[in-house]
């Protein structure tokens, strides 16, 4: 018996295109050695900056130069959505019934060990701190899954990598990596895009024209300085892709922007207004 997946279950990715994505600095080169060594990888960014898209691209590009062996995995990505009832037993795998028996059911991290996939972490601060434990052993020199309920210790296949990332805008106390998980990772750091490389983005992603792109990024960068309303992050790259798509599908620019930006991102009516006013002066 099968039981209902829950929020942060595991999604495996067979990648049958390659996931579009524009670099930003040297993040590609660094992963690809970090890859090659078989370092696990950490990545902070704000929401919507692009790092999930990044560990797809990645995921493909070494997918893609591995050799044929390493091309029969069926999902070379393995992602979790991290929550706060995320447990252990969720990334390691439980005994289950099926029919008559009980049967033991691997879980997403243990399937990325043993077949050799990049197993990615998303918001993993978000998981209960007593979770990420489970992954120190796979990020030091053992590369070992210790699954205490079969007793088996379990090596980590070669080219098995580990991929987590946060949200360094949201921690707090209570919401950070402790210093003995943090310091097992290589570290990149992501923010939003530059106004011309942001307006690439949005005009592939979303299939408006060149201008309308522009204009879009703009307003990106302008609601991102809105610091004095208490405004942490703005806008995040997505929303902007959002509102294109909008725009693209025949909804008008200032609408699109309301719903997709305004009030996508706040319920305080000033910093709705706040955000109206400069889609006003940089809309026609």
């Amino acid at each position: 018996m099968t039981p209902p997946k829950k929020p942060g279950d595991a999604a495996g990715h067979r990648l049958r295109a390659e996931p579009w994505y524009l670099p930003l600095g040297d993040e590609i080169e660094i992963f690809e050695a970090a890859y090659a060594a078989r370092l696990p990888v950490l990545l902070k960014g704000p929401t919507g900056c692009g790092k999930t898209r990044f560990v797809e691209h990645m995921a493909w590009r070494l997918y893609r130069q591995a050799d044929t062996e390493r091309r029969t995995l069926e999902t070379p990505l393995i992602t979790v959505a991290c929550h706060e009832d995320l447990t252990a037993t969720d990334l390691v795998g439980r005994f289950l019934l099926s029919g008559d028996e009980t049967v033991w059911t691997d879980g997403p991290l243990t399937r990325a060990v043993r077949s050799g996939a990049i197993c990615y972490l998303d918001e993993v601060v978000e998981a209960r701190k007593d979770t990420t434990v489970v992954v120190h052993s796979l990020t030091d020199h053992r590369r070992l899954l210790p699954i205490e309920k079969t007793g088996e210790l379990l090596d980590a296949h070669p080219d098995f990598q580990l991929v987590i990332s946060y949200n360094p805008g949201y921690q707090s106390v209570l919401k950070d990596l402790k210093p003995s998980t943090r310091q097992r990772f290589v570290s990149l750091e992501f923010d939003y895009p530059s106004v011309e490389l942001e307006a690439q983005i949005i005009g592939h992603e979303s299939g408006v024209g060149a201008q309308d792109a522009q204009r879009l990024a703009l307003i990106g960068a302008k609601v991102r300085n809105l610091r004095e309303h208490g405004f942490e992050e703005g806008v995040s790259t997505r929303l902007l892709v959002y509102t294109g798509q909008l725009i693209a599908g025949g909804i008008s620019p200032r609408r699109a922007c309301d719903v997709a930006i305004a009030r996508a991102v706040t319920d305080d009516r000033e910093v709705q207004q706040a955000v109206a006013d400069i889609v006003d002066v940089l809309l026609p």
